[in-house]
């Protein structure tokens, strides 16, 4: 009965990520949120979108297709650095309600759940960061900081105590809590496309499932592990300007693939800058972005890297 319970909630929380655990005969939780085990059940989606991506066997490959996927990735790459992390997780710029719930909504898509989930577990990384409670760091093996840690119950909850500026908004409470809805309405919206496109501009060479396949599954899986390396590469591949107290690194390379994220040691010495490439030769193009942005209202007050810590940088690259 117990394992019964255990199939049928996980199956709830592929839906309602909330979800309360239902008890067991002997008063106790069917699943333990503390456990660092993994639960095979609950991650299924998770596999299923990468053997999804299989079907490119199937339905092929057209130019736009691969537009599509390229398109999807770098938009929603841009959603994830400059929102659900440098906005989310660090306050480091300022927008209005409708703009923080408009990238939300485009962050949430790119199906690494939802902003107030996403930030509570950053923010905790930078409290802990390459400690026993830092639930992705390199410490604990490299494959469980790249994708391994979010595969345990101690990483399904979102913590809202360390979320309370953005708990107040019931908007990012509700994507937040049925994450599953916005990459499903993505999918479907692609898939129109396609078929829109097959009807209308049928030399394009392209219809829904190949636009689905290319431009959700290929592109959502390929941002989802480049946004990982920042957790696993980016704490154990690069150089460190900064002696800080983690082993975050500099990396050039991940930086153009994450939009300027690879810039990790920098963004340790100073995690509320809205700029992770301190220095005009460091690519950062979520800040050049988000610096446009600005120019026309869509955001504002980018936080600067102060003048001290260019200073301390700058010495440090001279030694």
């Amino acid at each position: 009965m117990k394992m019964l319970k255990q199939i049928a909630y996980n199956m709830i929380r592929w839906i309602d990520s909330e979800a309360e655990s239902p008890k067991a005969l002997d008063g106790e939780a069917v699943v333990s949120t503390n456990s660092r085990q993994v639960n095979w059940q609950r991650i299924i989606p998770f596999f299923a979108v990468h053997l999804t991506c299989l079907f490119v066997f199937v339905v092929g490959v057209s130019p736009a297709a691969i537009i599509m996927c390229l398109v999807m990735f770098w938009v929603r790459m841009f959603a994830i650095t400059a929102f659900y992390h440098r906005y989310f997780s660090h306050r480091s710029f300022k927008t209005n309600r409708f703009w923080q719930f408009f990238f939300a909504v485009l962050g949430a898509s790119a199906a690494q759940r939802g902003p107030l989930w996403w930030a509570s577990h950053h923010r905790k990384h930078h409290k802990y960061s390459d400690q026993e409670q830092d639930l992705h760091s390199p410490m604990h093996g490299f494959w469980w900081s790249h994708m391994g840690w979010f595969t345990c119950e101690d990483a399904f909850k979102t913590d809202y105590s360390v979320i309370k500026d953005w708990a107040k908004f019931p908007e990012l409470r509700f994507i937040n809590r049925f994450d599953i809805l916005v990459p499903f309405l993505f999918a479907a919206g692609i898939f129109l496309f396609g078929e829109f496109l097959a009807a209308y501009y049928p030399a394009m060479g392209t219809n829904g499932w190949q636009m689905l396949i290319w431009g959700f599954f290929v592109s959502t899986v390929l941002l989802a592990h480049s946004t990982f390396t920042i957790n696993s590469l980016c704490h154990t591949w690069g150089k460190r300007r900064f002696d800080t107290k983690d082993d975050s690194r500099n990396n050039p390379i991940l930086a153009l693939l994450t939009l300027g994220e690879g810039w990790h040691n920098n963004h340790h010495r100073f995690a509320v800058s809205a700029r992770q490439g301190f220095y005009w030769w460091e690519i950062d193009i979520s800040y050049y972005i988000l610096k446009a942005m600005s120019w026309v209202g869509i955001v504002r007050d980018l936080n600067p890297v102060p003048r001290k810590v260019l200073e301390e940088g700058r010495a440090n690259d001279a030694k």
